[in-house]
């Protein structure tokens, strides 16, 4: 009997579960396909890794209430993904990454109240440096809900909750 063959190029996948808010307004329930061990780094891949890698469209796994289907999803369009564990936790330095309380007012009017993770030294870690990290997408808790949040849908930035 025959094998099939391997692909070389095939990554096994995990899924994560996570709602997603669009710039439309509209929220998709759903899956991400992360990489097991992580492309780049030690561990499964994040969903923040995921999205932070690059720019344009990833692929999402919707489900509705029928059907579930694959379909490619425009990163700069998503402004907050609610995920179903505390994926923040396991960035390394979480427990010893300075806490800042934050508001966040969104376009739209959408306002967000939680906590950030500060991962700089001392001295370095004001919510300006915080907000000055390159990434796009960064986690903030809210009561042991963990968001990702496009900064590019973000308006304004204050420290504590107003």
């Amino acid at each position: 009997m025959v094998e099939p063959a391997v692909s070389a190029f095939r990554v096994e996948k995990e899924r994560a579960h996570a709602i997603l808010t669009l710039s439309s307004g509209e929220s998709a329930e759903g899956c991400f396909f992360l990489a097991s061990p992580a492309p780049h780094g030690a561990g499964r891949e994040r969903v923040g890794d995921l999205l932070n890698a690059a720019t344009g469209f990833f692929p999402f796994e919707i489900h509705g209430t029928r059907s579930r289907r694959t379909a490619l999803l425009n990163r700069s369009q998503v402004v907050t993904v609610a995920l179903s564990d505390s994926e923040a936790g396991s960035v390394p330095g979480y427990e010893v990454a300075t806490q800042r309380t934050v508001r966040l007012d969104l376009v739209g009017g959408r306002r967000i109240e939680g906590v950030v993770r500060v991962y700089r030294p001392a001295g370095r870690d004001r919510l300006s440096d915080w907000a000055a990290d390159p990434e796009p997408f960064r986690y903030v808790e809210i009561d042991g809900l963990t968001l990702l949040v496009n900064l590019a849908h973000v308006i304004e930035i204050s420290e504590g909750s107003q």
